[in-house]
C-alpha cells in the first residue's frame, strides 16, 4: 500500500461542523422581549421536530413551560436525552465564556415550550445578596422558583437588581407591598414581566390550583 493511502487510513476522520445560526435566528425562538440587558425568547418546538443547529453565546436561564420527551445533540454528534421536563423546571447556562451550539429534537406528540433568557450585558451597579436559595444560577444571574399552593404566598423579599418575573403555570397572582397595598395579575403559561429597578413585594396565589413563578434575577 502507498504511504499517501496508509496515512488516509490512520488519519482520523475529519468531523463535518453544521452551520449554526444564532439562537435569535432559529426559526422556532421567537424575541419576546430585547432590551439592553437581555434577550427573551419564547420557544416552541412542534411535535416530532428538531430545530436547526444554533448557537448560546451568553449565559443564559431556561425555564420550561410544556413538553413531554426531548433530546439535545451537538455537533460532535453527542446526545443528552431523553429528558423529560416539567412546568417551572429551570436551568442556567454559562455560555458567555464559551459559546454553545446544539439543535433539540422534540420527541413528544405535544409542543415543547421553553422560556429562554439570554443575558446580554450585566447592570451597573453593585451586585445584591441572594434573596433565597437559588433554584439556578450561573455568573450573570440567579433563578428563584416558587412553588405556591393555593392561598401561599412567598415571604416578603427585596430585589436590588433588575429582574424578570416568569410564569411557569396559570396563577392568580396577587403582588403585595411591604405597606400592604396589593395588585392583581392574573397571568398563563410563558407570560413575563422585566422589572429595572427596586421591588420590594411577596407573591400570593389567589387561585384554587398550585401555581408555579420564577424570578430571574440579574448580578
Amino acid at each position: 500500500m502507498r504511504l499517501p493511502a496508509l496515512l488516509a487510513l490512520l488519519a482520523p476522520a475529519v468531523l463535518q461542523v453544521p452551520a449554526a445560526v444564532p439562537v435569535d435566528e432559529e426559526p422556532f425562538h421567537k424575541p419576546a422581549l430585547v432590551n439592553e440587558w437581555v434577550e427573551v425568547l419564547h420557544v416552541t418546538i412542534p411535535p416530532k421536530t428538531v430545530t436547526q443547529w444554533h448557537t448560546h453565546s451568553h449565559d443564559g436561564v431556561a425555564i420550561r413551560l410544556a413538553g413531554e420527551s426531548v433530546s439535545a445533540e451537538t455537533p460532535g454528534g453527542e446526545s443528552t436525552g431523553p429528558l423529560r421536563p416539567y412546568p417551572g423546571e429551570t436551568t442556567a447556562q454559562a455560555y458567555a465564556a464559551r459559546p454553545h451550539t446544539h439543535r433539540v429534537h422534540n420527541l413528544g406528540a405535544t409542543p415543547f415550550e421553553v422560556i429562554d433568557i439570554e443575558i446580554l450585558k450585566r447592570p451597573p451597579g453593585p451586585a445584591s445578596e441572594p434573596i433565597a436559595e437559588p433554584v439556578a444560577e450561573n455568573p450573570s444571574a440567579r433563578a428563584y422558583r416558587w412553588t405556591l399552593a393555593p392561598g401561599a404566598s412567598t415571604p416578603m423579599h427585596t430585589h436590588e437588581r433588575p429582574y424578570l418575573i416568569v410564569a411557569a403555570t396559570s396563577v392568580q397572582l396577587t403582588m403585595k407591598g411591604p405597606d400592604g397595598a396589593s395588585v392583581e395579575h392574573p397571568v398563563k403559561p410563558g407570560d413575563f414581566h422585566w422589572v429595572d429597578g427596586r421591588v420590594t413585594h411577596a407573591l400570593l396565589n389567589g387561585g384554587r390550583d398550585p401555581g408555579i413563578l420564577v424570578e430571574v434575577e440579574l448580578k
